[in-house]
């Protein structure tokens, strides 16, 4: 049985080996796609793109500020009930 352990040794050897080279393909690979996508120029937005978006950033702020106040009354009158 031990003999055989220096050729499982080298067997498993070799299939890491095999193991680190396709790892190292795949991350070439991907290096490489990420290389290919374009990059987004922020520059290509007029002035009133970016204050819509502001815009809508805020309506959904205040949506969200709503909808938070909203759940809290809600939780209180629950609360309230199960108390009383």
């Amino acid at each position: 049985m031990e003999q055989n352990q220096p050729e499982q040794r080298h067997a498993a050897d070799r299939v890491f080996q095999e193991s680190l080279e396709q790892l190292e393909d795949i991350l070439q690979e991907s290096s490489t796609e990420e290389e290919e996508i374009p990059q987004l120029h922020t520059s290509n937005f007029t002035e009133v793109e970016v204050e819509l978006d502001r815009d809508l950033i805020d309506i959904d702020l205040a949506a969200l500020e709503d909808a938070v106040a909203d759940i809290e009354q809600y939780l209180e009158e629950i609360t309230k009930t199960q108390l009383g």
